[in-house]
């Protein structure tokens, strides 16, 4: 049991570099919301819906968390800072990171009937701050979802999506591999514009420009040219 509180513990130290020791990351509400979670499934699975429920909003008031009872989550979940919201049927695989004001949210069923209705997150998931994770979809294998994009599709292994409604990216293999990406998005260090394709696509833009302005110019000579006037009227 200690073992695996200590190695949860580090787990958060690998992905956050702000805490100086593994008793700060104890004060942490994500790790408080996922401990009380904890006891709030075994209760949910006991069928014991009341305590359950009762447990889960006692952890809402402490940690900002709303994590429902019915929730399915692995090792080493991390919810850094709060106000997030993790609906009844989410399922969570191991290893997953999600920020500040993220939403696992749910359709609501036109037959009145539950069922699957939130997102599923597998290993290594990486949620954005902000980000709206919404419907029975699955987000694949260390994708990453960018801060405050929408997703309602399913999200390949290893895709990073951005946007509203979210599109995917390609990502380099440098960026993929990485054992952890903060919020989810990728950037240069540190978080440089890329500029070398800034400048490729104003050359290319330079050039479009130039070729058009010499098509221009042989029109115009065209139209000048003897014989060619507006103002011949054939005699």
């Amino acid at each position: 049991m200690l073992q695996r509180l200590v190695a949860y513990l580090d787990s958060i130290k690998a992905r956050d570099p702000a805490p100086r020791s593994r008793w700060e990351v104890l004060l942490y509400p994500g790790v408080w919301a996922l401990g009380l979670h904890r006891v709030a499934h075994w209760l949910f699975e006991a069928e014991l819906y009341f305590l359950a429920r009762a447990i889960n909003h006692f952890s809402r008031f402490l940690t900002g968390i709303d994590i429902h009872p019915g929730a399915k989550i692995g090792r080493n979940f991390f919810v850094d800072h709060g106000f997030s919201v993790i609906g009844e049927t989410v399922h969570i695989g191991n290893d997953v990171t999600i920020y500040q004001s993220v939403t696992l949210g749910g359709t609501n069923p036109t037959n009145g009937i539950g069922g699957k209705r939130h997102p599923t997150l597998e290993d290594g998931v990486i949620v954005g701050s902000g980000a709206q994770v919404i419907g029975p979809i699955t987000v694949g294998r260390r994708a990453r979802i960018g801060a405050n994009a929408v997703v309602t599709d399913d999200v390949p292994e290893g895709a990073t999506m951005i946007g509203m409604k979210a599109r995917s990216t390609l990502v380099p293999a440098e960026q993929w591999l990485r054992e952890f990406l903060p919020y989810g998005t990728p950037c240069d260090d540190p978080c440089a514009p890329q500029q070398d394709a800034v400048e490729r696509v104003e050359a290319e833009l330079r050039a479009e420009i130039a070729a058009l302005r010499e098509e221009i110019a042989l029109l115009r000579g065209t139209m000048t040219a003897p014989g060619r006037s507006g103002t011949d009227d054939g005699r």
